[in-house]
């Protein structure tokens, strides 16, 4: 009864506003005005400077897309999407645990690289000891150390060749545009060789079942019905998520 009161409530609200809207006339209601400017610029270089701050701003959208391909989290939300197929839980641990998970072990994983940024390159930066684009190029070389270190070589010939870009000397020259794409498929391979081998005793379990069921003719109970007790017991006593959280993390050392 509360929750239909609060429903009916909102509901009545709403026909209030909608009809004084309605009533009102002409000129009477307006909409408040959003303007953007870059007021109290004086010079080229403000106008300059208020231009980097709204391009950093608009950059801010792009914020889950660097978290999700520049970091550890696609090896390991794919790993927890091959842990949970494989015990046949359906939905359980649900979406949001395993995507909340996986954003702590990034942010674990990935501390010491952006503690390293931090140190290196933007304290200097904000004390005034370093330039912009000297703070970029130092800041980019722990992140493309962590990205290289896990990236297979003959991805990054792969994009290399396709862009039709000569390989240069140092590895700190490799563009963000060639080993981000390598960096991901090559993160997607080791994801799927994991969830193989999370697969195999899973795997045989529902075949011991599937072959039980049948010797003793029972056709119509599907096997997983069976199997998925056993699956949740098993992994429960080999302590599995401790297992599988040890080995994402011993496999970014």
């Amino acid at each position: 009864m509360n929750n239909r009161r609060k429903i009916i409530y909102i509901l009545f609200f709403f026909l209030m506003i909608i009809t004084i809207t309605a009533k009102a006339e002409p000129g009477t209601f307006q909409i408040p005005k959003v303007t953007l400017s870059v007021d109290g610029a004086k010079n080229p270089k403000e106008y300059v400077d208020n231009i980097k701050l709204l391009i950093l701003l608009t950059s801010l959208t792009f914020i889950p897309s660097i978290i999700l391909m520049m970091t550890s989290f696609t090896r390991i939300i794919v790993v927890f999407g091959f842990l949970r197929n494989a015990l046949s839980t359906q939905q359980s641990p649900p979406n949001q645990v395993l995507i909340g998970l996986a954003l702590f072990m990034t942010i674990f994983i990935m501390s010491p690289v952006y503690g390293k940024v931090n140190k290196e390159a933007i304290q200097p930066y904000i004390k005034g000891e370093i330039t912009q684009d000297k703070a970029i190029d130092i800041g980019s070389r722990p992140i493309k150390d962590f990205m290289l270190k896990q990236t297979r070589e003959k991805d990054i010939a792969l994009f290399y060749t396709a862009a039709n870009i000569e390989k240069p000397n140092d590895r700190y020259e490799v563009p963000f545009k060639v080993l981000i794409p390598a960096f991901v498929i090559s993160e997607l391979k080791t994801a799927f060789q994991m969830g193989f081998l999370i697969y195999v005793p899973f795997i045989v379990i529902d075949i011991v079942v599937a072959s039980i069921l049948m010797s003793m003719g029972m056709f119509m109970l599907p096997p997983v019905t069976i199997s998925l007790p056993f699956k949740i017991l098993l992994f429960v006593l080999a302590d599995g998520w401790h297992l599988v959280v040890k080995s994402l993390i011993q496999s970014f050392m």
